[in-house]
């Protein structure tokens, strides 16, 4: 049995229909969706790339777009699954059933790239569900902050890795949690969360500010951050804010893959690989930290491609990939 995290479409929009319908649910836009129905990975992402552009105004990158191939492939397969889904302050959770997905086209009242109708598909699951098998309320706000680092995303869904599922499953059941709880990195992470009354930022939020100050402190140490006088100046942003909030943007148009390699990145504050970090890149590496400049990915990424050039560079990770 796997356990999702999920949300249902483009601002949640599709939840109140699936909390009524007992269903969990996936879309796909009408142009690229024959792709998949054939199979056809390449064919699918090169459409993708071809229709779909991202709020920087460039082609969703290729890790975006295998990820919404592959999104199709886990929805339609998922059988007797957990999947969870926070709505406020309520976490709700349901089983999946071994039913086939049902699908049909509609239109989509968020329409990407002037593209107005989507396949979505509703597949039934066992009544949502805000209580533990024991009966217990699953709030938000009383779960621990080092699980509540895991238990939302921002994406579509994604799969929980073994401990966090274990730990979730537990929450589920309401089986005890102590063994979670008592864990040094636990505690911190609790101990932290409970000091003062401050905005609490999201990991993607951390991610932004983080990112952010470090191209500022870089741009200002090499002299190019001079807003008003200098014309070859680095930093095209008129504050860290805004470069901030640009970074956030980027980070959910790449639904948290890196840029250059695919794999998920980590989020400041979530415990894991340190090398899987969020690290901001330029994607030309003599140009500026402007707008279609700038890219997120891992941090060993971008240590890796230095000042090469981005196309080659992602060639040869490609060239890896086809070995595994």
């Amino acid at each position: 049995m796997k356990i999702f995290i999920a949300n249902f479409g483009r601002g949640n929009l599709y939840w109140p229909d699936c909390l009524k319908r007992s269903t969990i649910t996936v879309q796909d836009g009408v142009t690229v969706h024959p792709f998949w129905m054939n199979n056809d990975r390449e064919g699918y992402i090169a459409e993708a790339q071809r229709i779909y552009k991202s709020r920087a105004n460039r082609p969703v990158i290729t890790p975006v777009a295998s990820r919404w191939f592959n999104l199709n492939t886990l929805f339609m397969a998922t059988a007797g699954d957990t999947w969870i889904h926070r709505e406020k302050d309520q976490l709700w959770w349901t089983i999946s059933s071994d039913e086939a997905a049902e699908g049909t086209i509609i239109d989509d009242p968020h329409p990407v790239g002037g593209f107005s109708t989507v396949y979505i598909y509703h597949k039934r699951c066992s009544p949502w569900s805000d209580k533990s098998k024991k009966g217990g309320g699953l709030q938000w706000r009383a779960i621990h902050p080092r699980a509540r680092d895991f238990l939302f995303t921002e994406g579509t869904f994604q799969q929980l890795a073994s401990d966090n599922a274990l730990y979730a499953q537990a929450l589920i059941n309401g089986s005890s949690l102590d063994q979670w709880h008592q864990r040094p990195d636990w505690r911190a992470k609790e101990d932290r969360s409970g000091k003062g009354s401050v905005k609490i930022f999201t990991p993607l939020e951390r991610s932004a500010v983080r990112m952010a100050e470090t191209a500022w402190e870089t741009a200002k140490q090499s002299g190019q951050i001079s807003l008003v006088e200098k014309k070859d100046k680095q930093f095209l942003f008129s504050s860290k804010l805004e470069l901030e909030q640009y970074i956030a943007v980027l980070l959910e148009e790449q639904e948290g893959m890196c840029a250059l390699t695919g794999l998920e990145m980590l989020h400041d504050g979530i415990d894991g690989d340190h090398e899987l970090r969020c690290s901001l890149d330029r994607i030309d590496s003599s140009g500026h930290y402007e707008r279609g400049n700038l890219q997120v990915v891992c941090k060993f990424a971008n240590r890796w491609k230095c000042a090469s050039d981005n196309e080659e560079f992602k060639r040869l990770i490609s060239l890896i990939s086809c070995q595994e």
